[in-house]
Parts: C-alpha cells; sequence; structure tokens
C-alpha cells in the first residue's frame, strides 16, 4: 500500500503490529518520526494519545503509530530538552521547548517531506474503503460502551454489522 513512500525512503520498513491484527507496513522508522511527532508537538501542547489520534486522522486512517512507538519517542524528545512535560491529571501533556522549536527550525525542509508524506498517505487508493471502517468501529465501540448500552442497544448493533456481512458477501 506504501510502495511508493519505500521505493523513495529506504527508511522505510514493512511492519506489523498486533492490536487489531496486522495494520500494514510502517510509514515511519523512529528517526523520521521524531520530527514529525516534534511538529505536532509545535502546532499546540498535547498528550500522547492526543498525537496518536493526529497522526492517523492525518492520515486518512491509513496510519496509525503504536503507543510502544509514541511514548517512548516522547521521553526521548524530553530527555533531549526538545519538550517539556508537565503534569495533567494522571496523562502528561508535552509542549514544545525552544530548543524543540531550533531543532524544527534548523530541519524544516525534513520536517516539510515527512508531514507530506502523512497527507499522501490518506490520498493512497483504498484509503477511503479503510477510513469508514477505520469510522464504522469506532461507532460500534462507542455506541456498545456508551453509559446508555443496554443489552438491546447491543443485539441492535450487532444485527446492524450482521447485515452488512451478509450484503458485502452477496456482491458479485
Amino acid at each position: 500500500m506504501f510502495h511508493f513512500f519505500r521505493s523513495h525512503r529506504p527508511q522505510m520498513h514493512e511492519h506489523h503490529h498486533h492490536r487489531g491484527g496486522g495494520r500494514g507496513p510502517k510509514m515511519f522508522d523512529a528517526g523520521a518520526l521524531r520530527y514529525v511527532v516534534l511538529h505536532l508537538i509545535a502546532e499546540k501542547e498535547r498528550h500522547g494519545y492526543e498525537i496518536i489520534k493526529e497522526l492517523e486522522m492525518r492520515a486518512g486512517g491509513s496510519y496509525t503509530p503504536s503507543p510502544g512507538a509514541i511514548y517512548p519517542l516522547l521521553a526521548m524528545l524530553a530527555d533531549m530538552g526538545h519538550v517539556d512535560v508537565a503534569k495533567d491529571g494522571n496523562k502528561k501533556l508535552y509542549s514544545i521547548a525552544p530548543e524543540g522549536r531550533q531543532f524544527l527550525d534548523q530541519n524544516s525542509p525534513v520536517v516539510e517531506a515527512y508531514m507530506a508524506r502523512i497527507s499522501c498517505a490518506g490520498a493512497e487508493e483504498g484509503d477511503d474503503l479503510r477510513s469508514t471502517m477505520h469510522a464504522l468501529k469506532e461507532a460500534v465501540i462507542a455506541r456498545a460502551r456508551s453509559h446508555r448500552a443496554t443489552r438491546e442497544r447491543v443485539d441492535q448493533i450487532r444485527a446492524i454489522l450482521k447485515r452488512a456481512i451478509d450484503e458485502i458477501n452477496q456482491l458479485s
């Protein structure tokens, strides 16, 4: 799916995550992801989970970094002095430090290239279907976990999903 990324950027690797099955190719190695995450934090203060969701949204659902990639990277950025970390309840809120801003400024062509790569990922063929599937999953989970989710509501959701499966399987 990301064949043009791998052909132009040798640091791209095939990588499969285990949450929810394989997720397909890895868009960035840790070095490249550092630029992207730092750029997102420079845009506005963010929690780790917000960074993951923002990357997924910008890639049109075609790329979601794992927490195992993001949280160690955030710790490294803090150790390097590129981000400041503040407690926000039981979460950590990351903001850009002057050293991080300087690093981004010095590497702006690289940062722009990586940010463009994310934008292009959402435009690839088939991503509309993938985005729709992600939206369906989020809707199902939100409604099933809602405080108003009764046994009847969960049964309704299950019936809708079964009808959708049947209709898709009937396509020729």
